[in-house]
């Protein structure tokens, strides 16, 4: 039996946050009325004249650095040349000889180990318009609305060898665009869109397989279903004695299989040349040392910093850094009360799960890195027990009001007097008998039914963990 190895290599482009698009003065913005940010340049009209969008070059620039890339020092743009109802101009203006960028690298993680994927290109290019098919009739319409709004194509090497590298390497670069401030990496959206193309040769062969390439894919989830398809069926294939067709094929997620969409094009049908209405950029040092100079801490670095600054397990690590604002969030705590691990494990589950459940970011939350250090504090001080914490954050995230004050006006002040707590604790042991005969028969799990029958005669406010100490005492006296 034949032993087969997959070759993956992914193609992103990325959508720029910038407010017009690449060469004409249009807004960008999603979202707008069909066909309403629209002019002669971006509709390819007769006589027009492109004037390139330096921001572009900057966004650009700054992810050839994040990615450690060569920059291209004199860029020319090019015109690729093909017929799509979408695209206006009958040509789409891009990079084609020398990318802005190339030559870098990504490092991922995958089952605990690193891989580094190549970066081959990233070069810059406007986007077509969006097809609109009618449902119910044999319709379809175009919004040009996108049409010139800037891209950046990211393309690596063919490093990949299992769908779950390519789903860690979309996440990573996604996490690094964002981080970056130049893309804002909604899917749904379409502002980061993925191409795979992918090949299955017998193990250890040096010669590549025929490849497919694989479009329409808006989700992690879904590149890594497709590539597994795809995988399958190339394997299939060759046990069979065929031969995979090049071609393009488009996910269809609800039945789970690719299917054909057209025959794969090569570079030399889209009959590349210098686009003579844009000249070329030239890209100096100073261009390159003012771009850097705004690179934020990226996120690798950042996780690697927590971990060694913070002491911080590499879970925690990866949920805090999945944003700048939850990273900003946390630091600002730590910097508030040095318990970094307390505050991690309270921003992980109270504080994302509030996130998750309608509070679209992190800076929307009524809860402060303030005030949650206020109601931390309560806790380690005794004035406030775990559940009730709890209740206190929820109302913090209603009403935005402060945990000494929710506390005071509800009474939830834990009870950690001990005399109090020996009165309720010797009226628990003496209503219990039969238990109380049991965990001094050996049976000592019973620790926490007590507790929690003296945090019930409490009303909740007892001090657990002195109420288990002062119980202990009784019972073992």
């Amino acid at each position: 039996m034949r032993e087969y190895e997959a070759v993956i290599g992914l193609e992103v482009h990325a959508q720029l946050l910038t407010r017009s698009k690449i060469f004409c003065g249009c807004s960008a913005a999603f979202g707008m009325a069909p066909n309403t940010n629209t002019c002669p340049v971006c509709m390819g009209m007769p006589g027009i004249l492109p004037v390139l969008n330096r921001v572009v070059v900057d966004h650009g620039i700054k992810l050839g650095l994040a990615l450690d890339c060569a920059i291209e020092r004199n860029n020319v743009f090019a015109r690729k040349n093909y017929f799509y109802p979408d695209l206006p101009k009958g040509y789409q203006i891009t990079q084609y000889e020398s990318p802005l960028c190339s030559g870098g690298h990504l490092d991922i993680g995958v089952s605990g180990a690193q891989k580094r994927i190549g970066i081959r290109r990233v070069h810059m290019e406007e986007d077509a318009g969006k097809n609109i098919h009618d449902e119910r009739r044999p319709y379809s319409y175009i919004d040009f609305n996108r049409a010139g709004v800037p891209l950046l194509e990211i393309v690596t090497e063919p490093d990949m060898s299992t769908p779950d590298e390519a789903a860690a390497y979309l996440k990573e670069l996604r996490l690094i665009l964002v981080y970056l401030g130049i893309c804002d990496g909604n899917m749904e959206e379409g502002s980061f869109r993925c191409d795979a193309n992918v090949s299955v040769r017998e193990k250890g062969s040096g010669r590549l397989g025929t490849r497919t390439e694989l479009k329409n894919m808006n989700s992690f989830r879904n590149v890594q279903r497709a590539l597994e398809f795809e995988i399958e069926r190339h394997t299939r294939l060759l046990d069979a004695g065929l031969k995979v067709e090049l071609q393009t094929l488009l996910w269809n997620p609800a039945r789970g299989e690719t299917q054909s969409m057209r025959s794969k094009e090569e570079s030399h049908d889209y009959r590349y040349f210098p686009d003579p209405d844009l000249i070329p950029v030239r890209v100096d040092d100073v261009w390159i040392a003012r771009v850097r100079e705004t690179l934020p801490e990226l996120p690798a670095a950042k996780r690697r910093r927590f971990a060694l600054q913070y002491d911080l397990p590499a879970h925690d690590c990866d949920v805090l850094c999945q944003s700048r604002a939850l990273a900003d969030y946390f630091e600002r705590c730590a910097e508030l009360l040095p318990a970094p691990k307390d505050i991690s494990n309270w921003i992980m589950t109270e504080v994302l799960r509030v996130l998750k459940g309608g509070h679209d970011d992190i800076g929307s939350l009524p809860v402060t890195p303030e005030r949650l250090i206020g109601l931390l504090r309560l806790m380690q001080g005794g004035t406030l027990s775990g559940l009730k914490a709890k209740e206190v954050f929820d109302e913090m995230v209603a009403t935005g009001h402060d945990a000494e004050a929710i506390v005071e006006e509800r009474g939830l002040e834990q009870l950690s007097d001990e005399e109090e707590l020996r009165r309720l604790a010797r009226e628990v042991v003496e209503a219990k008998p039969r238990e109380t005969a049991l965990y001094r028969g050996g049976k000592t799990q019973l620790l926490g039914f007590f507790v929690g029958e003296v945090m019930k005669a409490s009303r909740g406010k007892a001090n657990p963990k002195l109420a288990g100490t002062i119980i202990r005492e009784m019972l073992e006296s």
